[in-house]
């Protein structure tokens, strides 16, 4: 996972990001990608761990009921497809 520290936040991400922080969101662009944003543990909240982040993730409706469309796609590949596909073959 990479990290980026932001000097300016554009006004339409600060919105996601606060909309992020009270509810994980699914964001899906014209072109079909579909991006998770999610508050994640800070430096200083040690009282939280990853299973607490885990339990939500579980309990985020709209990722579980993307994830249960995806595992009904017909498409598949085979890993020696997905390894060409992301130049590791």
């Amino acid at each position: 996972m990479k990290t980026i520290d932001l000097t300016t936040v554009a006004q339409q991400v600060e919105e996601l990001l606060a909309l992020a922080d009270t509810e994980d969101l699914l964001i899906r662009l014209p072109s079909g990608k579909i991006f998770l944003l999610a508050s994640v543990i800070g430096e200083d909240d040690s009282d939280e761990d990853f299973a607490d982040e885990i339990t939500r993730t579980r309990h985020n409706a709209a990722l579980m009921a993307l994830l249960y469309e995806r595992s009904y796609e017909q498409k598949r590949l085979s890993s020696e497809e997905t390894r060409k596909r992301l130049g590791i073959v």
